[in-house]
């Protein structure tokens, strides 16, 4: 049997995440937005909540493609708020439609959103060394600047605690614990 982190919990979904996906560094665009999109449709919920309706969120935000979510009308937002698939939170939704415009705007700015938000781990996966659960911070210099920044362009839903989360996520940090058999593979991807 495989050890794992102590948040994994044994829903085959979230196992699923945790081996996958949690950790992995991500430079593709579109998996970034969609991670820090749904970063923040989970404040007050659980990631489990989001994962159980993730397919439904790739559907209704036409696969995270910042573009098609930036030009959303108030109509297209009305029928978000009407559609049982996803967290229907009006500021919620109305973040993403904002993030979208944000992120499209970095990508112009930057070449990719990539370029921009890497940078604030010097573009190169941390990699920690927590020997619990309890050590993990829930946020950082690093996400504190990240959430300061996105702030200032318009973002919302990206506070410190989000960004930090995202950044755990997309394998700017390897957060998973020394025991558990993903941090080792995690720490030998990073570039």
């Amino acid at each position: 049997m495989k050890n794992r982190c102590q948040w994994c919990g044994s829903d085959p979904l979230y196992i699923a995440y945790h081996d996958k996906q949690w950790g992995v560094p991500v430079y593709d665009d579109r998996l970034l937005f969609e991670m820090l999109i749904l970063e923040g449709a989970q404040a007050g919920l659980s990631w489990l909540t989001i994962l159980k309706k993730r397919e439904n969120y790739r559907r209704a935000f036409h696969d995270f493609d910042p573009v098609k979510i930036a030009a959303f009308s108030q109509d297209e937002i009305q029928g978000l708020l009407q559609d049982a698939g996803i967290v229907r939170n009006r500021l919620k939704i109305e973040a993403a439609v904002k993030n979208a415009r944000g992120a499209v705007a970095i990508i112009e700015e930057h070449g990719a959103l990539a370029a921009f938000l890497w940078r604030y781990v010097g573009n190169s996966a941390r990699q920690n060394a927590w020997q619990s659960l309890s050590e993990l911070p829930a946020r950082t210099v690093e996400s504190d600047m990240m959430s300061r920044d996105l702030k200032k362009r318009g973002f919302n839903f990206v506070g410190p605690a989000i960004c930090y989360a995202f950044m755990q996520a997309v394998g700017m940090v390897n957060d998973h614990t020394v025991d558990c058999f993903r941090h080792a593979e995690i720490k030998a991807m990073v570039r």
